[in-house]
Order: C-alpha cells, then structure tokens, then sequence
C-alpha cells in the first residue's frame, strides 16, 4: 500500500489503512514521546493520543510527499508531549539571563553510543531536556521554542545552554569524555 493510498483510506475511516499507517511510524514515534516524558507507560499513553489526533484531524492532512506524514506525526507528538508536561507541572522554566554558549566535544560519538547518549539527556530537568530537544532533536529555532513554550526567546537560549552544560557535566561524570 502506498502512503497516498493510506492516508485517502484513512480519510474514509478505513481501519486497515489507519493500521497501515500506525505500523509504519508507531516505533519512531514512541521514541519522540520518550525523548520528552521518562517513563514508558506515559510515552505510549501520548503516542495513541498523538495518533488518536492524527486520524481525527486527517482531513485537513494534505499529502505532499514521502516524509510529510512522518512531520506531521511528529509535531503533533511532540505537541501532546507539551502539554501533558504543562499538566504534570513538571515543564518548569525559570526566566535567566543568557547563558554563554557551551561547546560540547564533538569527538564524543566515538567514545558513547546513542543509548548512553540518550540515557544523560532524560537525566536533564525537564525544562532543560525539552529546550534540548525542541532545538537539537526537533530542529525548532529560539523564536519557535518560546512560542511554543511561553517563554522569551533569551530564556529558550538560556534553557538550552543550561542543558548543554548539564549534559557536559553528565558525560564528564559518566567516565567517557576526557
């Protein structure tokens, strides 16, 4: 089945079509959610909500090609991993004056694998890891960020440069950067 042929399916409520799609990008949008919340019960909670949404709104979902369902998926995931942080209570961002910028080593990749990568940036503050992520992971820029976020965009560059810093000092600890 093609992705064209998936998404005029899901637009008719087609079950197997909607399966189609889950299948194809459930995994990898899980490991959006994950990027956000830290435990997985949760991640997968926003992940069916996230699809739940997509094929609610699939109507307004026009299909320009491969990789569009995959972008709209993921801002759609990333967009439900927000405000259950905005619920919890746990997205606290503090207004700061503007960091410097931090450099992290960028010979780390030969020395720590994606996972232990992956492990130091859920053990950010979550004001911290979700600026992290929105620039680094998402591609969002400073003005996007505080946009979506509520915040200004110096506070944005000071979260992440917080999290850099944080993220230095974890790698340092765990024995692999020299």
């Amino acid at each position: 089945m093609t992705e064209q042929k998936a998404i005029d399916g899901c637009k008719k409520q087609d079950r197997i079509c909607q399966k189609y799609l889950f299948d194809a990008y459930s995994e990898a949008m899980l490991m959006v959610c994950l990027r956000y919340v830290k435990n997985l019960p949760d991640a997968e909670e926003l992940m069916l909500n996230g699809f739940f949404s997509f094929f609610k709104s699939i109507d307004r979902f026009i299909y320009s090609g491969q990789g569009a369902i995959g972008a709209w998926l993921k801002k759609i995931m990333v967009n439900e991993c927000l405000m259950f942080l905005r619920k919890a209570g746990t997205l606290k961002i503090v207004e700061e004056a503007y960091a410097g910028e931090v450099m992290i080593d960028e010979g780390l990749e030969g020395r720590m694998n994606a996972a232990e990568i992956f492990k130091l940036v859920m053990a950010l503050p979550d004001g911290y890891r979700t600026v992290f992520n929105l620039f680094v992971m998402e591609g969002y820029n400073h003005r996007e960020i505080a946009a979506m976020l509520s915040i200004t965009e110096g506070t944005s560059k000071s979260q992440l440069n917080k999290a850099k810093a944080a993220l230095q000092k974890l790698i340092k600890q765990s024995g692999c950067y020299s």
